[in-house]
């Protein structure tokens, strides 16, 4: 699994930039468009928090645990919303700083280790974008990957009633995915080996599961799937927005931009990090359907 230090590059280093650019509590994962790309990409993101809280039945007095919550909108959304209360859990000390701010009960905890001896049960909760981070390219070259699954639903398991549900949105590696052996930082600049490569260097220690059949498979005999459905022209769409708000000038953001320059110039691996900026890797993934992206609704039997 990425470990902190990993997920502390991916989403603290870029925790201010990030606030500065799509709000205090803006979402860093797929939003829900359903085709409609005349949306905004607020409303889309709402759209998204009504579809996962009308999922899991998530009504006034709900206890729900938010983990991987990022910047808590889905947290921010059940409380304000719908009237529940809610336990975010991230690996981003700046992601839980900034949520504490703002007056949301977020700690940093690894999700996969939550028993209720700890925090108690929950009547229902989501992980949006999280399993992403759960398995590692060396557990997974170690055979080890379903087993990483399998552990993280037992974790579920205890922590709901029976017919509690669970919401997870997670990209998959989709039919075009290339071998491990031709995913290469050198490639030809755009080339799917390339892009796949800037793609493990953002997310360090993170590798996808093989489509949802494999999550799915992972879950049983534990939970029975309810719904399932495709985000990837969604999050195309998500992310093209997601650019436009990180450009748009902002004289503080900018400055943030500027005092990575000296970074930049002496660190090689720190630039494949931010290449980011110039293209998004995930982007062209989804695009050549090398990547899909999924939002899954399961139920404890």
């Amino acid at each position: 699994m990425a470990q902190q230090e990993d997920l502390d590059f991916t989403y603290t280093t870029i925790d201010k930039i990030f606030r500065l650019s799509m709000g205090e509590t803006g979402d860093y994962s797929g939003a829900k468009y359903d085709g409609d790309f005349s949306m905004s990409l607020e409303e889309a993101q709402k759209a998204k928090h009504k579809f996962i809280a009308d999922s899991l039945n998530i009504k006034e007095g709900s206890k729900v645990l938010d983990m991987a919550c990022g910047w808590a909108p889905f947290t921010r959304y059940i409380v304000k919303e719908r009237g529940a209360t809610s336990l975010g859990l991230t690996l981003s000390q700046g992601q839980a700083d900034a949520c504490q701010k703002n007056g949301f009960n977020v700690i940093v905890r690894d999700c996969r280790t939550v028993t209720p001896a700890d925090y108690g049960t929950f009547d229902a909760i989501t992980c949006i974008g999280g399993l992403e981070h759960f398995c590692s390219v060396e557990e997974w070259r170690a055979g080890k990957q379903e087993e990483v699954y399998k552990n993280f639903f037992k974790v579920l398991y205890d922590l709901l009633p029976v017919g509690g549900r669970y919401y997870m949105q997670t990209m998959t590696f989709s039919k075009n995915m290339l071998p491990f052996e031709e995913i290469d930082i050198n490639a030809e600049k755009g080339s799917a080996s390339h892009v796949l490569a800037l793609m493990i260097k953002e997310f360090p220690g993170s590798w996808l599961p093989y489509g949802p059949e494999m999550v799915i498979d992972c879950a049983k005999p534990h939970f029975k799937l309810i719904s399932q459905s495709s985000g990837r022209l969604d999050y195309i769409e998500t992310i093209g927005q997601w650019r436009k708000k990180f450009r748009k000038f902002n004289l503080k953001k900018y400055w943030l931009y500027l005092s990575l320059v000296p970074k930049l110039l002496t660190n090689k691996e720190f630039r494949h990090q931010v290449a980011v900026f110039k293209v998004s890797p995930n982007r062209v993934c989804f695009e050549q359907e090398i990547m899909d992206h999924y939002r899954l609704v399961f139920e404890k039997i």
